[in-house]
């Protein structure tokens, strides 16, 4: 990882916890078991690459480029996906923890989290327009001032919505997680 561009690679079981890993470009990579946590990944670009079992926990990602990103079975706790460069940024995430995590401000219509631990995670102002939770926990997630417009949370649980302050026109529930978008009002459904 020496090299500042990397095209075509695989990186396995790389560690590299606690390091600078600045000014990189990564081109249709793939990362398997790395364990890059607490690591400062700051000013590197990564355009269509995919992270499967990684370790990623509490990366520094300012100014980082992701254009278009698969996480898959990652460990993803605390990063500030917010400091991220906005041009052409898209992730995806696939049965990945991505507890504390923040994506406040972000446009990311058509955000697929599938299976995903998302506890605390911080949606405030972003664009989620189109994106789909499935399967997803989103205890305590930060809901204000979100577009939710078409977004899919039939089968995402744990979730609390005030309406009043997430535009959700055509945005999709299930009728057990109805209670989610009342709880402001403290009654009891039944």
């Amino acid at each position: 990882m020496e090299d500042f561009i990397h095209v075509q690679k695989t990186f396995d079981k790389v560690i590299y916890i606690g390091k600078k890993v600045n000014n990189r470009e990564f081109e249709d990579c793939t990362f398997k078991n790395c364990d890059f946590s607490n690591s400062d990944f700051s000013n590197t670009t990564f355009m269509d690459c995919e992270f499967i079992d990684c370790n990623l926990s509490m990366i520094q990602l300012g100014n980082t480029s992701m254009k278009t990103v698969n996480f898959r079975n990652c460990k993803l706790l605390g990063i500030a996906f917010h400091t991220c460069e906005d041009f052409l940024f898209s992730v995806q995430f696939q049965d990945s923890v991505l507890d504390y995590c923040s994506f406040a401000n972000k446009k990311m219509p058509k955000t697929k989290f599938n299976s995903c631990s998302m506890k605390e995670v911080s949606f405030i102002g972003t664009n989620l327009t189109q994106s789909v939770f499935e399967n997803c926990n989103l205890d305590n997630a930060i809901f204000n001032d979100t577009i939710l417009a078409g977004a899919n949370f039939t089968t995402a649980y744990n979730y609390k919505i005030d309406p009043e302050f997430n535009p959700m026109k055509k945005a999709k529930f299930s009728s057990q997680g109805i209670a989610g978008l009342l709880d402001k009002y403290d009654i009891k459904i039944e």
